[in-house]
């Protein structure tokens, strides 16, 4: 039978628990992106008896009563026509909850919710590399690992990893490479024998505000490709204003980025293909990146000829 709250135990949203927020978040989520609603399925994601799951409905029910219907036939709960979400949903945590699944416990990856297709991930690193090196990220410390690298071999190592980075096609560290005195990035599938060196300190030049392409952030103006057929297309699928995309990034990361995103650097717009809707309207606005010569088209600037600098 539908439970009818009686409106003087109703709270406000404000006063509930971080516990209580998260089951009417779920019951929200649910009613608003799978269009019904069961009592088992608060059991299923809670682990809660039946009571518990029919107060949680009560109380969602007490807090936004034109938001559900019951249906007596199904014995379920459908979103009503004057529907307005009670909480706020951000997209990619929709998607990800959709396609990866709601979880709970070890069952942090679950199945789609619904039909999903997205590509996968080819290049992941082992647990037992990643552990170590986020330790040494959140607790400040070095560590010493086996790394295997194109132009050197296997060598022994000591970094001061800052940070992980996900470039759209596999995750790199950030870190300051003791061998070599500078900050650059390491891939963590060719780590092996990873140790957190507990009693090492970690030296003024070694820390993240010294690294100076993490720290310089870029503001990239993207625009519709001026070669694209149906400019008014990219614009409905980008969240532009004026006619531009403005986003910042990292100068360390520009060029992933860019890349990732398919944005035609070149200074002319020459690349061609429909997979290029975004051009860079600044080319120059990647001068100084430490990785601008991967971003799709890009062309370093040409210095000033003799001619030039004399007639100056």
């Amino acid at each position: 039978m539908e439970s009818q709250p009686s409106p003087n135990l109703v709270p406000s949203l404000e006063t509930l628990t971080r516990v209580q927020r998260e089951r009417l978040s779920h019951i929200d989520f649910t009613l608003f992106f799978l269009g019904e609603l069961r009592r088992a399925d608060v059991i299923a994601k809670f682990e809660t008896a039946p009571a518990g799951a029919t107060r949680d409905i009560a109380m969602y029910r007490g807090l936004a009563p034109d938001n559900l219907d019951f249906d007596s036939t199904g014995k379920l709960y459908r979103p009503s026509s004057k529907f307005k979400p009670l909480f706020d949903h951000p997209p990619l945590r929709v998607l990800a909850t959709l396609s990866q699944g709601f979880g709970l416990g070890e069952d942090v990856m679950g199945s789609p919710v619904i039909p999903c297709e997205f590509p996968s991930t080819l290049s992941v690193p082992s647990v037992e590399v990643l552990a170590p090196i986020t330790r040494a990220i959140n607790r400040g410390k070095a560590v010493s690992l086996a790394y295997h690298s194109v132009s050197s071999g296997k060598t022994r190592r000591e970094l001061v990893p800052l940070a992980l980075v996900d470039n759209g096609v596999r995750w790199h560290v950030r870190a300051f490479d003791r061998l070599k005195k500078h900050f650059t990035d390491f891939v963590p599938t060719r780590m092996e024998d990873v140790e957190v060196l507990e009693t090492s300190t970690i030296g003024r030049e070694e820390r993240a505000d010294q690294d100076v392409q993490w720290s310089r952030i870029i503001e990239l103006k993207l625009v519709p490709h001026p070669n694209h057929p149906r400019p008014e297309i990219v614009l409905m699928d980008y969240p532009m204003q004026d006619g531009v995309l403005s986003v910042r990034v990292r100068s360390a990361n520009a060029g992933y980025m860019l890349r990732r995103w398919n944005v035609d650097c070149s200074p002319d717009h020459r690349l061609r293909g429909l997979e290029y809707a975004l051009w860079l309207q600044d080319p120059l606005s990647l001068y100084g990146s430490s990785n601008a010569t991967i971003a799709p088209g890009y062309q370093p600037p040409e210095p000033p000829s003799n001619s030039t600098l004399i007639g100056s």
